[in-house]
This record gives structure tokens, C-alpha cells and sequence, in this order.
């Protein structure tokens, strides 16, 4: 049998993209869709106003010549729309989507062939959503012609302010999709578990309203920040196999190992740095490499992408080559290439790193390793690259809330000290052999972290939340801005799991090195995932976030950059 070549595959692909509109608003069909199926008998109402089989029954009441005929006929419609919505319920799921689409921040409405007082009637029977939880109800009392026109539906955009483009369009009947179509929106046709119409193209097919959440998640605007662990799972499955990597691409995993000739290995790491415009080549170093040392390697060549706003000056972007240039010699480098670019695809500089390193195979540690029992130690305390980073970036901000000049430039040095690198920290693990399994701390915290070491390691993590520490700056830091250091970025701070027989050995060492260490938890055997205790070993709470905690800082609060 021939199989397809790499191209004829890529050609397919390229032929049949799947859908990837964005998704802003999600407008709902009712009767059968956010109420159970079968309340309303189309075709008793039908026969009780005399309409043909194959005539829709407002298209056949619309046709009627004379006015009492239409009058009356509507009269019946009502009767029994009416006495529908008083028996009928919410469909499964309905009421738990729209309270779902409001936490995302997407707006929900509701257009249908319905009467208004209908519509609202039935959404009494509702526990706890009513009319003022969609942005718009549109029924055939406005004046706009009923589905399959697709006037309604770009009235209701209107309405709500979002391109009809970027709504999508759900419904149980072909007058959904087909509305929803030559409107030029999207759509999704619930068949409630039944056997789909074969007329119906919709771009979704759900069989019922659970089903929508995660077509919505991947066309709903992403926050900033780290694609969302579970969405990278999925696309990581979606690409097959990865040949001979010893470590492969994975939620939780940082590097690629390469096998090259005899035992050696090649250790490969990129990470962009988007958050700090201040010293952007020596974060983008240094986060890089730390990557590079948790898997026992050490690195030795650097390439980097520089991405500058339009208007930058070549001093500017000087400066951040000599940055690079004087960070990776610092730690044994070779800046050996990139590229440099000034584009309006950004708006503030990019400085996209990529490492290289080499190990022996059988130095090589890997997250699998880690097993029951193995205790989880971190060095430092909780989010130093965030609280350099906010110190750096809003200086102004924190002096309003009350801090002292003196100990916002403290916090700016918490980049070199006590400083955002773990290299000497993790050769001390690699060297002493006692680590199982080793993860630096960036986006999202400590929190992130151990839900990321769990799933690439395969076992569940009990953490010591009473344990953990933060220094008082960042403290101060967090209470003066509401943000949580469980959820802040923190290179600087690295996880070393180890056997408990290899703990106070380890720890020694650290030590020694001047390196303060503590056990924040410890693997449990059964399914991945973060349960935390108290100092009586009582469940608690442990967070998660779905974006750093300084990413709204940057979204919402962050200075023009005048330098540029």
C-alpha cells in the first residue's frame, strides 16, 4: 500500500482547515435547544390551523389573505405556544452553559420563532437563569423576518456590538443553520442525541449542550499568557508520534532530548521573554537555561529572535544584543546566531531564545522518574522573577500603595539576587545523583509547577501549603496589589524531587552551597494532579490559574514605553 507523502498530507490539510473563527457571542434557537425537545407539538397546531404538510407554520399564517384568518390562526399558535411553556424544562446542560459563557466573559442570546411572551414564560420554569442573563431575545414579535432569514441574526449582532462573524449560531432544526449560515456566522447543530439531519451543514454537530464548551473553548479569545495546559494536551495527542526523542513534546515537559551518536545526548530548550522589557536579554538567557540544567545537561550554545516595535531605535536594539551577548558568556555560552527584526507584529520588544545543551544518557534526568514517595524540595521562595519584574515595570504603581523607594529597588534586584537562575542549584542535584526528577518555576507559580510535574511525571502531588515560603517583599508586593505568589511567575526557584532516603543529603549540600531548600510536598502513587494539606495534614485549598497573576497587570496597567 502507497501511503501519502509529508506534502500530498500537508496539501490535505491545507484543503480541509478546520474551523478557527473566533467566537465572541454564542446566540441560542429555544424550543428544543435550551428547553427539552418534544414540549410543542408542531404538527397538532398545524392541523388545528388548517397549514399543509411542507409549509412552516408562520410562513403559511403570513400567507393567509384574509386578516381575520391571520388573526385567528395566530390566536391558536399562541394558545398552544403558551400552554407549552408552562410545561416545559430546561434541556440538560442548558442553564449550566449559559452560566459557564458568562464566567468566560462571552455573551449569550436568543433568537427564535417564538412569541416574547412564550419565550418568557417558559424561562420561569428555569432554577436560576432568567431574561436579564442574555444580552438579546429576539422572537417573531420583532420586526424582522423568522429563521431561515438571516435577518435576526445580524439585527442581534448589532445588538450586542460583535461582528456577526465572531457569533455562533445554535439550534436543533435546519432553520437555525441555515439562518446562522447566510448570516455569515457560525454554527452548531444540536441533535439532542437523535440521529443529525442529513440536509444540515453546520460547522459544529453536537449531540448535546455539554458539548459545546469545548468547541467554544478552542474559538473563545485566549487571555495572556501560556496556552492552557489541558488545550496543549490536546493538540500535542493530535500530532502523532515523535520518534526517537528520549524526551518528547508534553504538558510538564521543557526540553527535547535528541539521542546523538554513542551516549550523548542533545538537550534543547525555547522560551520567548514577554513580560520584562527591562534586561530582556538576560531573562531571556537565563530562563532558557534553567530549562536546560533540570534535565542534568549542560547548556552550551545559544540562538535568539529579536522582535522590535516599529520605531525602535538600532541603540536600543544594540543594547539588547550586548545584553545577550554578555549574559550567555557569563555562563559559558556561545551566542552563535538568530535573527533581528523590527515588525508592527508586536508592540513591545520580544526576545525569543532558543539553548542547547549535551548529557550522557545515563545522566540524563527525566520527569518520569519520579515515583511514590519522592519528596518534593524547592529552593529560594515563592515568585522572585515576578516581584523584579513588577518592581521594574511599575515602579510608580507600588510607591502609590505605600512603598518605599528603598524597598522597590530591593525588589529590582531580585534579579541577580537572589536572582532568577537555578543553574547552580540543579548541577548540585544532577552531580549528587539523589534527583529523580527536577522543574523550574515560571508562569503561574508554584501552583502551575506541581500540577505540570505531576502530569509529566505521573503521579498525584500532596503539597505542604503551610510550608511553602515567600519573602516579606513579595508579600508586601501581593497585598498592596491583590495578587497571590502561588500564582506568580518565579524562575529563580527550583523543584527537585529525590528518593526520601536522598533528602537530608541533598539538603546538605544546598546548604552548603548557600542555597536555602524546603520540602513543599511529596508524590503519591494514583492519577496526576495537586491536593494540598495544612500543618494537621487537614485538605485545603490549592489554586488554579488558568494565567499568571501579573498578566492583568500588564494587560491593564502597563507604562508606555517612552525608551522606544
Amino acid at each position: 500500500m502507497a501511503w501519502p507523502s509529508p506534502y500530498s498530507q500537508l496539501m490535505q490539510l491545507m484543503e480541509r482547515p478546520e474551523n478557527t473563527g473566533l467566537i465572541r457571542a454564542v446566540l441560542f434557537d429555544f424550543d428544543g435547544t435550551l428547553t427539552e425537545p418534544g414540549s410543542i407539538d408542531f404538527e397538532v397546531i398545524k392541523r388545528a390551523v388548517g397549514c399543509p404538510e411542507g409549509i412552516p407554520v408562520l410562513e403559511f399564517i403570513a400567507g393567509l389573505s384574509s386578516p381575520a384568518a391571520r388573526a385567528e390562526s395566530l390566536r391558536i399558535l399562541d394558545a398552544f405556544e403558551a400552554a407549552a411553556a408552562r410545561q416545559s424544562r430546561p434541556n440538560r446542560g442548558a442553564e449550566e452553559l449559559i452560566d459557564w459563557l458568562h464566567v468566560q466573559g462571552l455573551k449569550a442570546g436568543i433568537i427564535s420563532r417564538n412569541s416574547c411572551s412564550a419565550i418568557t414564560a417558559a424561562l420561569e420554569n428555569f432554577h436560576h437563569i432568567s431574561p436579564r442573563d442574555f444580552a438579546v431575545i429576539l422572537s417573531r414579535d420583532d420586526p424582522f423576518s423568522p429563521k431561515p432569514s438571516p435577518d435576526g441574526i445580524v439585527a442581534a449582532a448589532g445588538r450586542m456590538g460583535i461582528p456577526v462573524a465572531q457569533i455562533l449560531v445554535v439550534g436543533d432544526f435546519i432553520f437555525d443553520v441555515e439562518a446562522g449560515r447566510r448570516a455569515g456566522a457560525l454554527t452548531a447543530y444540536l441533535t439532542n442525541r437523535g440521529t443529525p439531519h442529513a440536509d444540515v451543514r453546520p460547522d459544529f454537530s453536537v449531540a448535546h449542550l455539554g458539548e459545546l464548551k469545548e468547541i467554544i473553548r478552542r474559538h473563545a479569545p485566549l487571555p495572556a499568557g501560556k496556552l492552557p495546559n489541558d488545550l496543549l494536551g490536546q493538540f500535542l495527542a493530535e500530532t502523532g508520534g515523535t520518534g526517537s526523542l528520549l524526551i518528547a513534546p508534553a504538558v510538564g515537559e521543557d526540553v527535547a532530548a535528541v539521542p546523538l551518536a554513542g551516549e550523548e545526548v542533545l538537550v534543547l530548550k525555547s522560551d520567548p521573554v514577554t513580560f520584562a522589557t527591562e534586561a530582556g536579554g538576560y531573562y531571556a538567557v537565563t530562563i532558557n537555561i534553567n530549562d536546560i540544567a533540570t534535565s542534568g545537561a549542560e547548556p552550551r550554545w545559544l540562538l535568539a529572535s529579536l522582535l522590535f516595535p516599529v520605531g525602535t531605535n538600532a541603540a536600543r536594539i544594540g543594547l539588547t544584543i550586548r545584553e545577550l551577548h554578555r549574559a550567555a558568556g557569563e555562563q559559558g555560552l556561545v551566542l552563535c546566531g538568530g535573527h533581528t527584526e523590527i515588525t508592527d507584529a508586536v508592540t513591545r520588544p520580544v526576545v525569543a531564545a532558543q539553548v542547547a545543551g549535551t548529557v550522557s544518557r545515563r545522566q540524563l534526568i527525566h520527569k518520569r522518574n519520579l515515583a511514590p514517595g519522592d519528596r518534593i524540595l524547592m529552593t529560594k521562595r515563592l515568585a522572585i522573577e515576578a516581584t523584579s519584574i513588577i518592581a521594574r515595570e511599575f515602579p510608580q504603581l507600588l510607591k502609590g500603595s505605600g512603598m518605599s523607594d528603598e524597598a522597590i529597588d530591593r525588589c529590582r534586584r531580585f534579579l541577580f539576587d537572589p536572582g532568577i537562575s537555578v543553574l547552580r542549584e540543579a548541577r548540585i542535584a544532577a552531580q549528587s545523583g539523589a534527583a529523580s526528577a527536577m522543574h523550574d518555576i515560571t508562569e503561574g507559580g508554584l501552583a502551575t509547577a506541581l500540577r505540570e510535574l505531576s502530569c509529566a511525571g505521573g503521579c498525584r502531588i500532596r503539597a505542604f501549603r503551610h510550608l511553602v515560603p515567600v519573602y516579606p517583599e513579595t508579600q508586601t508586593i501581593c497585598r498592596a496589589l491583590g495578587l497571590d505568589p502561588l500564582g506568580m511567575i518565579g524562575s529563580g526557584s527550583l523543584l527537585i524531587a529525590c528518593r526520601p532516603s536522598s533528602v537530608d543529603g541533598l539538603m546538605a549540600a544546598l546548604g552548603d552551597a548557600g542555597i536555602d531548600a524546603v520540602c513543599v510536598g511529596e508524590a503519591q502513587p494514583g492519577t496526576t494532579g495537586v491536593e494540598a494539606v495544612d500543618q494537621n495534614g487537614n485538605p485545603v485549598a490549592w489554586p488554579d490559574f488558568e494565567v499568571d497573576e501579573i498578566t492583568r497587570l500588564f494587560s491593564d496597567l502597563r507604562p508606555p514605553t517612552s525608551d522606544l
